[in-house]
């Protein structure tokens, strides 16, 4: 399994950065887990859009799903997707039309947004939309796929990849939860989200620091941590030190381009 950050940012992008995307490739099966701002255009540097064969959305905060917009374009209006000659493209009348898998509700919340300035179905006539819920497992080309719900601030999916003999698992955004611990255990990479500096004020949680992402992933015996959906403005080493001192070993931060192969 290979894995490809494209963006590790929060709800609000680094400089020149992307929010929550993550290419996810078994021989030539091509599957993108979450497809925030900015997601599309780092997804560029290393695969054709057209060869991506599946998109999993965790859940449907803008930063992990608004760039299905522009991908929803490109798959509609670009030349080589066209049935006749264009440009210098031939024509097809096989145009690249992806899997996309989203929450319960998908439907009718991207019908909402896209809806604002017509072309209601512009997602679903450009991805081959289906909507899963927990406890739903997929077989999505090589990956088996799990999903646990994980206390979030609307319905939101942990989600666990396995493959070829090796697994990830990737904690979405969530509050401090156990139910994370019991998905995760034993898994080959933890991908956690670790956005927070200190606990939300209000008492209201949505969110891990640091700290807490490190005690998830010792709790679930995780052999890998990949601290992941915080901001460049958060102290890097500081972020590295809290989780690996919760951990009990060494951190690894995700930044766009780093490549993890499991």
């Amino acid at each position: 399994m290979h894995l490809t950050v494209l963006g590790k940012s929060p709800s609000w992008q680094d400089v020149g950065g992307a929010c929550s995307g993550y290419l996810v490739q078994e021989g030539d099966f091509a599957l993108l887990l979450d497809c925030g701002n900015g997601v599309f255009s780092k997804l560029r540097r290393f695969c054709d859009y057209v060869d991506v064969d599946a998109v999993l959305v965790s859940h449907l905060h803008a930063d992990h799903f608004l760039d299905l917009v522009p991908f929803s374009y490109a798959l509609t209006y670009a030349p080589r997707q066209q049935p006749v000659p264009v440009a210098g493209w031939p024509g097809t009348e096989a145009p690249a039309r992806p899997q996309l898998w989203a929450p319960v509700g998908a439907q009718d919340t991207l019908r909402q947004i896209v809806g604002c300035w017509g072309n209601e179905d512009l997602v679903e006539k450009a991805f081959e939309l289906h909507e899963y819920d927990a406890p739903d497992e997929l077989e999505v080309g090589p990956f088996r796929i799990r999903f646990c719900e994980v206390p979030h601030y609307m319905t939101t999916y942990a989600v666990d990849l396995s493959a070829n003999g090796s697994r990830l698992t990737y904690s979405s955004d969530c509050a401090p939860n156990d139910d994370l611990v019991s998905f995760a255990r034993g898994t080959d990479m933890l991908l956690i989200e670790a956005t927070l500096p200190r606990p939300e004020r209000t008492g209201v949680r949505g969110h891990l620091t640091p700290e807490e992402a490190g005690e998830h992933g010792r709790r679930a015996l995780a052999r890998r941590l990949v601290l992941t959906h915080y901001s460049d403005e958060l102290d890097a080493d500081w972020a590295r030190v809290q989780a690996g001192q919760a951990y009990g070993g060494d951190v690894e931060l995700a930044r766009e381009g780093a490549v993890y192969d499991l």
